[in-house]
């Protein structure tokens, strides 16, 4: 299975959702929080072009935020990338 990666900060609401969307699949995924850290802020947004949170990978393949993970899951299309079905 693909390693999942998020950036999030601490008060985002979308952030906790796209948490709980992947621990409700069962899933584990390794959390950035990028408030503490400038620099990780920064280099979320050299990698994703974007400045929002949460920013999702699964592997090499940048997912977006939570509207798009959801969406990807609604689509059925969640478990194919990760090689679940």
């Amino acid at each position: 299975m693909p390693e999942i990666l998020i950036y999030t900060t601490k008060i985002c609401p979308y952030c906790t959702m796209a948490k709980r969307l992947l621990d409700k699949k069962g899933l584990t995924y390794k959390e950035i929080n990028v408030d503490a850290e400038p620099s990780l802020r920064e280099e979320m947004m050299q990698k994703t072009k974007r400045r929002t949170v949460p920013q999702i990978y699964i592997g090499d393949f940048h997912v977006g935020g939570f509207d798009d993970l959801y969406a990807l899951d609604q689509q059925k299309k969640l478990d194919t990338l990760l090689g679940k079905a």
